[in-house]
């Protein structure tokens, strides 16, 4: 599925950053949650509105984010 299926960004929603469609959960939250040690699956059982698409969403947006960026 793609990114952009699952992830949205919305004026006046967490400032704007781009967050999982339905809910106010940030894309960058999860990444930093990956970040810090958590697993895919703990994320999701903080979180019980995502699921495992959603995180591995997450990872995929901010791969394409990082291409556009080194092909700039």
């Amino acid at each position: 599925m793609e990114p952009s299926a699952l992830i949205d960004t919305r004026p006046g929603v967490r400032g704007g950053k781009p967050c999982f469609v339905g809910t106010r959960i940030a894309v960058y939250d999860v990444l930093d949650y990956l970040a810090s040690g958590m697993s895919a699956e703990e994320i999701v059982a903080d979180f019980p509105e995502l699921t495992i698409g959603h995180v591995r969403a997450a990872l995929e947006f901010a791969a394409l984010r990082e291409r556009r960026l080194a092909s700039a």
